[in-house]
């Protein structure tokens, strides 16, 4: 699902390009630096970059716990199965 905005924007940008022609290009690139430039948004940039680091660092410490060990110990020799798979049911043949 994450490749469907990274499409959408290269056809975008293909079909604005190949349309508008190189002066139109320069114009939407001096509009963008504009904005990007601007404080405001580059303080807004910060906020939310900061927020979504602290976002993904809750889910770390979400996700560490979960996965925990568990207090009892595993059976000796016991290797947990693969996704999809319960525990026991290969062939043996390697495969």
């Amino acid at each position: 699902m994450k490749l469907l905005p990274f499409a959408l924007g290269v056809g975008v940008g293909y079909v604005l390009g190949t349309r508008a022609g190189r002066e139109r290009y320069e114009q939407l690139s001096r509009a963008y630096r504009r904005v990007a430039d601007n404080p405001q948004v580059q303080a807004a940039a910060g906020v939310a970059q900061a927020k979504a680091g602290e976002a993904v660092h809750a889910a770390v410490n979400v996700a560490k716990e979960k996965v925990a060990p568990s207090s009892g110990s595993p059976t000796p020799g016991h290797q947990p199965a693969a996704p999809g798979r319960s525990a026991g049911s290969g062939t043996g043949n390697g495969r």
